[in-house]
């Protein structure tokens, strides 16, 4: 297990230099010219020649990335911003702040929106998935396999304005969604973000239900259940002993993805609940031409999904017995 840990957190490094270096490429030097996205509308030539030498980017494409990735191992010093510590991902154009301390600023926001996400998605969607395998083809299963297929044909920016409408707005159950700290007050830091966890599962859990389901009648159709049952097994036992371990093998690998993505920044559901966490922050980025802020977020976004991607690896020797890592 040691060995094989060491082996991915490697290749993990050395996938997320090449993803840098590719997304630094992509975005400094296609560009004509980031500097003018930091200098603005009106910016005399002068003054643009001072800024790519305040931000280094004065000097040859593969120089200004090794400052970069430096940078985030050893800290930075800008002319015009002066010292900016470990680890430092670069000043933002628009506002002028270190990007590694706006993401910080607006990671719990994302962090808070994803975990309650998780724990409804896996609650439902598993369960769900589960009693429609344990009951395929009676009115249970049926009943779940329609309603999975209309929630995963809703979309979230349309589903979340029609939820607040009728829950805050007409009933009054719920307060509108905003982020209290979870270190303030987590009573309220439960009731603001309640909305937005249900919305964002809805999608999620009516795909995590079916595939809960196929794979569980994958399960039960394989060999080994079908012997187990010979042998005198109850369905009970054979059901939750041996094929709902088989099935849960590809269901965290997908949610091992998409709960990186959502610490990414579930973008859509941030820009329909008003949240300022990193998903905001990107659109903000984007419509900005903030390229240090874009790369920030990419990278850590990147970090993420290999980083869950190593956890997941890992969950499948104590979710499985018949898989070995070697």
């Amino acid at each position: 297990m040691t060995s094989f840990l060491v082996r991915r957190i490697l290749g993990a490094i050395v996938i997320l230099i090449l993803i840098s270096l590719i997304t630094f490429y992509l975005f400094y030097a296609l560009p004509r010219d980031p500097a003018r996205a930091f200098c603005g509308k009106i910016c005399r030539p002068e003054t643009l020649t001072l800024i790519r030498h305040n931000l280094g980017m004065d000097e040859p494409l593969f120089v200004q990335y090794w400052h970069w990735l430096s940078g985030i191992f050893m800290g930075r010093e800008f002319t015009q911003f002066g010292a900016c510590p470990a680890p430092c991902l670069g000043y933002s154009f628009a506002t002028q702040e270190p990007v590694f301390s706006a993401i910080v600023d607006r990671f719990p926001v994302t962090l808070s929106l994803t975990l309650g996400a998780s724990v409804v998605i896996l609650s439902f969607g598993i369960l769900t998935g589960m009693l429609a395998a344990w009951k395929v083809g009676q009115p249970l299963d049926k009943i779940a396999s329609s309603t999975s297929v209309i929630g995963a044909s809703l979309q979230i920016y349309f589903v979340g304005p029609l939820v607040v409408f009728a829950v805050v707005d007409t009933l009054g159950l719920l307060p509108r969604p905003s982020y209290v700290p979870f270190t303030e007050d987590p009573l309220t830091w439960f009731v603001h973000l309640l909305i937005p966890w249900v919305v964002l599962s809805i999608i999620f859990t009516a795909n995590y239900t079916r595939m809960t389901r196929s794979q569980m009648l994958e399960q039960l159709a394989e060999d080994y259940v079908r012997t187990a049952r010979a042998k005198g097994m109850s369905g009970r036992s054979v059901f939750f002993r041996f094929a709902w371990r088989g099935a849960m093998i590809p269901i965290i690998t997908i949610f091992g993805v998409d709960l990186a993505t959502l610490l990414g920044g579930a973008i859509i559901t941030e820009q329909t609940f008003t949240l300022h966490g990193i998903g905001e922050l990107a659109v903000r980025a984007v419509q900005n031409t903030d390229l240090p802020m874009l790369l920030g977020v990419t990278v850590v976004g990147a970090a993420a999904i290999v980083f869950l991607n190593i956890v997941v690896d890992v969950l499948y020797a104590f979710i499985d017995p018949r898989v070995r890592l070697s």
